[in-house]
């Protein structure tokens, strides 16, 4: 038609007009955090899970390869960011206060990325590639910065022999203390609390956790 006005025809590769703008990395991961925390890993597709991240259906895998590749880019950003709140192991420090200080480290830091326990838990409950990664990953090297004081500390009879599952389950869990606001308040903590509220929190429960694997009925035994 004489006179109709017609549109510029769209390069290769650049987006049309409705093409929704993606949301920076740090959001989309994020996003994907609450996303695996609500629904599982087996609750939502790669398509569903792009809708809850606001992009393209077929986002996921052309960016990260499958929903696998998308779920290990998530617990990475979560947990790398969790642990880099744990101390370093310093040698002229008592055993016993080394792992005090690792554990309330750890504490500490799952405050900041609260929805990576509630991926965590649905996890440890499931035989799959997923929970193998997450051992080799970040549950063996974390409990291989306690081995050293631990060997230690029953060297020297302060410590009984303890079988690692039970040393595990005797650190994680409490990290709930942190974590589970709602039933806290309720409990009696204050409502809001404090940074330093929070951090004195994560340090009782490391002292009594400590304490607890400590055999302080034994000859020379004692408390942190």
């Amino acid at each position: 038609m004489v006179g109709a006005r017609t549109e510029p025809a769209r390069r290769p590769g650049r987006p049309s007009r409705d093409t929704r703008a993606v949301p920076d990395e740090e959001s989309i991961l994020l996003r994907g955090l609450e996303a695996f925390a609500e629904l599982g890993y087996d609750g939502g597709s790669a398509r569903v899970l792009a809708g809850r991240l606001g992009v393209s259906h077929n986002f996921i895998n052309d960016r990260y390869g499958s929903k696998a590749a998308f779920w290990r880019a998530v617990v990475d950003a979560a947990l790398k960011a969790q642990l880099a709140g744990v101390p370093e192991t310093d040698p002229s420090l008592d055993d016993a206060e080394q792992l005090r200080l690792i554990i309330a480290g750890f504490y500490r830091s799952a405050v900041d990325t609260p929805l990576i326990g509630r991926v965590l838990v649905d996890e440890f409950s499931r035989d799959t590639e997923r929970l193998d990664y997450l051992y080799e990953q970040y549950i063996a090297p974390t409990l291989q910065l306690m081995v050293p004081s631990i060997e230690r500390l029953v060297a020297a009879g302060r410590m009984e022999p303890i079988p690692m599952d039970v040393m595990f389950f005797a650190v994680i869990p409490p990290v709930s203390g942190m974590l589970e606001g709602p039933l806290a308040r309720r409990l009696g903590r204050p409502d809001p609390v404090s940074a330093e509220q929070l951090k004195a929190t994560a340090e009782r429960l490391a002292r009594l956790v400590v304490n607890g694997l400590l055999a302080t009925g034994a000859e020379g035994g004692r408390g942190v």
